[in-house]
């Protein structure tokens, strides 16, 4: 019985952490969304991820985008109030709701270099975000080895174990380079 009430759990809480088998931490980045969220509303965000994915698409990262993506009069914090490095982080918390296509926008971010390496390495160990940070590189890197700030990324936050499901797949980071029209990629581009 007891393990019928565990996979029950597991099912409803919906976290990317409960996918992982991984824990999460009370985050003091989590707070100051919280507090974001309430300073600089989104008409059409129902949650933190909702949220999240305004501010991205305000800065430029649109891979993914949200069926209702009319958000006419939002007003994103600005990057002096949440930096990319806060939001790529916010983003790759372990008590996200399991939307790896939120994860996407995240990398795109970084894939574009439009994040101070440093600080989003200090600020990913600070709020535990390191393990997803790390396993966005590894992926990253199958698409563009010599990619600086994921090779950067990818040193600072080596594999520990394997996960018991995977993150995200790379060719959700990328985009398919066609030659003249035909169906198979010649390559594949990290998404910017």
């Amino acid at each position: 019985m007891e393990d019928v009430k565990r996979k029950c759990v597991f099912l409803n809480t919906g976290r990317l952490a409960d996918r992982l088998g991984l824990t999460v931490h009370r985050s003091l980045l989590e707070r100051r969304l919280q507090r974001l969220m309430r300073e600089y509303p989104s008409s059409q965000s129902e949650n933190p991820e909702d949220w999240l994915m305004d501010v991205a698409h305000a800065r430029g990262a649109r891979v993914v985008r949200r069926m209702e993506e009319d958000v006419k009069g939002f007003l994103a914090p600005p990057p002096d109030v949440f930096a990319n490095e806060d939001l790529v982080i916010a983003i790759c918390q372990l008590q996200r709701a399991d939307q790896p296509q939120l994860l996407r926008l995240a990398a795109q971010l970084v894939s574009r270099g439009a994040v101070n390496v440093q600080r989003l390495l200090l600020l990913a160990r600070r709020e535990r975000a390191d393990v997803i940070l790390g396993e966005l590189a590894r992926q990253a890197l199958r698409v563009e080895p010599e990619h600086a700030v994921w090779r950067r990324v990818a040193a600072e936050f080596p594999l520990r174990r394997p996960f018991r499901s995977p993150v995200v797949h790379w060719q959700r980071l990328a985009w398919p380079v066609m030659v003249h029209r035909r169906a198979n990629a010649q390559k594949w581009e990290l998404v910017r």
